[in-house]
């Protein structure tokens, strides 16, 4: 009976705490269904009229279409950059001996503890004269060296886990090191793939600095900043805006629920030996 009575309270509690941490999204998505009045006057209720038109006025007044699709490029090559170079560099770090290897695996991990935004105005100096300013690759480039570090540390720790003979077998099968790398390496460390892939989308689909710095074309403009459209000097839609963020915030759930089961494999993997 006092089992019993123990796994209700803890399910009650596990409901109250789950009801808590999706209020917020459920709070955003009823407001983004609201005019104006309703959002300050029920602040907390039901809209009376369910206004479906703020979704269709914020992606055209926004253009969410344009910066949807500049959102997801500038993501999806950042992610694959960033799980590629991430990995193969944790494979050396975690399974082959060299000189100074500790050292630039130190070196790596400082990188977590550099300030982002500080170092805006060098990046935006030195894109300048590169010229890629108002281009991809002004994004591109520092999503991926900022979220390198984070990567190589997840996976390398992830990797010390897994035996060393399952290199030796594929070396007696004949494969070379980028044999081993692309058919086992590779696919072992897909649920530390999994928790880097996520972390970094949240990163790169939400920025709003780099994007606000470095874009200045329109057409180029990502999700973050064409939010930005419905706030100016004397105030802000916020109609138009719940519904706007109700969209940017669609595909961050969709990525989650896909890969929430690898999130946590690779979370918990990296603790455990052998």
């Amino acid at each position: 009976m006092k089992m019993i009575l123990r796994s209700g309270i803890g399910k009650f509690l596990l409901a109250i705490y789950a009801l808590v941490t999706l209020y917020p999204l459920i709070w955003l998505f009823i407001s983004s269904f609201k005019t104006n009045q309703e959002f300050f006057g029920k602040p907390f209720g039901l809209p009376e009229i369910w206004q479906i038109q703020n979704y269709v006025k914020a992606w055209k007044i926004a253009g969410i279409g344009t910066a949807l699709m500049n959102s997801v490029i500038v993501t999806l090559v950042s992610l694959i950059l960033t799980i590629f170079i991430g990995t193969l560099a944790a494979y050396v770090l975690s399974r082959l001996q060299f000189r100074f290897k500790g050292f630039l695996l130190g070196m790596f991990v400082l990188g977590m503890l550099i300030p982002i935004h500080s170092t805006l105005v060098p990046l935006f100096i030195m894109m300048n004269k590169m010229r890629i300013l108002d281009t991809y690759a002004a994004l591109i480039l520092p999503y991926t060296a900022f979220e390198l570090p984070v990567a190589i540390f997840v996976v390398t720790a992830y990797l010390t886990s897994v035996p060393k003979e399952v290199e030796e077998a594929a070396m007696i099968d004949g494969c070379s090191y980028w044999g081993i790398f692309f058919r086992v390496i590779f696919p072992l460390s897909v649920p530390a793939m999994s928790t880097v892939a996520i972390l970094a989308f949240l990163r790169f689909w939400n920025d709003f600095a780099f994007a606000l710095v470095f874009i200045n074309k329109q057409a180029l403009k990502t999700l973050p900043l064409s939010l930005s459209v419905f706030s100016d000097g004397f105030g802000t839609d916020y109609s138009l805006t719940m519904a706007a963020m109700a969209i940017a915030v669609i595909p961050t759930i969709v990525i989650y629920l896909i890969f929430q089961e690898q999130i946590m494999k690779g979370m918990v993997a990296g603790a455990v030996k052998g």
